[in-house]
């Protein structure tokens, strides 16, 4: 019998840079909503099948820089834009990979970025844009892998994390 549920795919960031978005998003986003650590989605609905984590198991990247550039407004929300050419040719393989199972959303254009607020009033959002753009300089995090996710009707269970190689993992003649 086929499992029916539904998976969704994030890249995992370093540590450091996971606390200071998690920290963002616990004062700001309402607490009655936040269900979720802070996170960078490439896939919101994945089918809950073996096939999915045989092609992420086969799946292989190295781990890399990401630039955090800018502040965005969400309408209802605030979010960072996470860029990196790495991180769009990784997507795109992905995307190639999971094609026939991709639902319109994750077959939209993908705009990268990490959301510290959200499902509040317009004014709210402004109000942290306005405060949290005062003084931003651009930084980098890094991506070391991807995390498979249960989607549970609102909140997450974590499946399974596929790590990046590292540069000590590569191995050159």
């Amino acid at each position: 019998m086929e499992n029916t549920g539904v998976l969704i795919l994030t890249v995992r960031i370093d540590d450091r840079s996971q606390q200071f978005f998690n920290e963002l998003r616990i004062t700001h986003f309402p607490p009655e909503r936040n269900f979720l650590q802070a996170h960078l989605t490439l896939f919101h609905q994945l089918p809950d099948q073996p096939a999915t984590i045989a092609i992420l198991n086969d799946f292989t990247a190295h781990s890399f820089p990401m630039d955090v550039t800018k502040l965005i407004n969400l309408g209802a929300g605030v979010a960072y834009r996470i860029e990196a050419e790495q991180l769009s040719h990784l997507r795109e393989n992905l995307v190639q990979l999971f094609s026939k199972d991709l639902i319109p959303q994750d077959k939209q254009g993908f705009r990268g970025h990490i959301t510290v607020q959200n499902k509040t009033t317009p004014e709210q959002a402004r109000a942290l844009l306005a405060a949290l753009s005062e003084g931003f300089q651009p930084f980098q995090i890094r991506a070391l892998g991807l995390d498979l996710w249960n989607y549970l009707g609102g909140p997450w269970s974590h499946q399974q994390y596929f790590p990046f190689q590292t540069p000590e993992q590569d191995i050159s003649g």
